[in-house]
């Protein structure tokens, strides 16, 4: 969805819409990045820190009360303010009975143009996590985190059944087509892959409009892929979308039957990968 400033507007708004897909049949409802806000990080504001709050708080209490009402479990990705002085991008995950069964902190923070996050968050101190739900075991990570693969594979390897990216990227309107044409696909070529590496389901759900005075246009494009890569919905870049797609999570022990990758790691001689560099000193 597109958002506004006004932090309650666009709650209800996220609260309508999940209403909808309840109606459409959906059992698992995923939100994108910071979805009560327009995305702030284009700046480095210290009047945005007013819009964190805590986890479990006022947002997350009334997102549960939704998922009780409906049987819907809700993935809501919050600002959150855990202490004076400390702050993350972190993860709500609420079952369809409205338990709150406890939240990921984003671990990797970007720092690019537009997109100022070590700003205003703290790397996530929580690791990887995956949440058994009424419908599902899955497993949570955000936006940046999408472009590690460590972190996809950490998540399933610890039993993730679908892997959820909420999500906030998009253009900068100056760009020319090409590249944001690759800048796309890139972004879904990668998140493909760890559907494919790690035989999961994978759900990206991103926002959609123009936001800082028209320089930035969220890309939308949201999709889910199953565990062979292919897409079994895609969305546009530029209109709001509810859609409910069918996952069959059993397909996940057949595709890794077929395609051993989990079976033939060769987990003795992958030391080096916690270097940050593999140089010769």
């Amino acid at each position: 969805m597109s958002c506004t400033a006004n932090k309650e507007e666009n709650l209800a708004k996220a609260i309508s819409k999940i209403r909808e897909a309840a109606k459409l049949g959906a059992q698992i409802v995923c939100l994108q990045e910071l979805f009560t806000s327009l995305y702030f990080c284009d700046t480095e504001d210290y009047e945005h820190f007013k819009l964190a709050e805590s986890i479990p708080g006022a947002s997350s209490d009334k997102l549960a009360a939704v998922a009780k009402e409906l049987g819907v479990v809700i993935i809501a990705s919050l600002f959150e303010k855990r202490a004076q002085g400390i702050y993350h991008n972190t993860t709500a995950v609420l079952d369809a009975d409205g338990a709150y069964l406890g939240k990921y902190r984003k671990m990797h923070i970007p720092d690019d143009p537009a997109y100022y996050e070590k700003f205003y968050f703290t790397p996530g101190d929580l690791g990887y996590k995956t949440f058994k739900t009424k419908f599902a075991t899955i497993g949570v990570l955000i936006c940046w985190d999408q472009w590690y693969p460590e972190a996809a594979r950490i998540t399933s390897l610890m039993g993730a059944e679908i892997l959820f990216y909420p999500t906030a990227i998009g253009w900068a309107t100056s760009q020319d087509e090409a590249t944001n044409s690759e800048q796309y696909n890139a972004w879904q070529t990668i998140q493909r892959s760890h559907a494919v590496a790690n035989g999961v389901h994978v759900v990206s759900v991103n926002r959609v409009g123009l936001e800082q005075n028209g320089a930035m246009k969220f890309w939308g494009g949201s999709f889910v892929a199953n565990p062979l890569g292919r897409l079994l919905y895609l969305a546009s870049h530029n209109k709001e979308e509810v859609v409910v797609t069918e996952i069959d999570v059993e397909r996940t022990n057949s595709v890794r039957v077929h395609w051993p990758f989990l079976r033939d790691r060769r987990i003795d001689s992958y030391q080096p990968i916690v270097k940050r560099f593999i140089d010769d000193d």
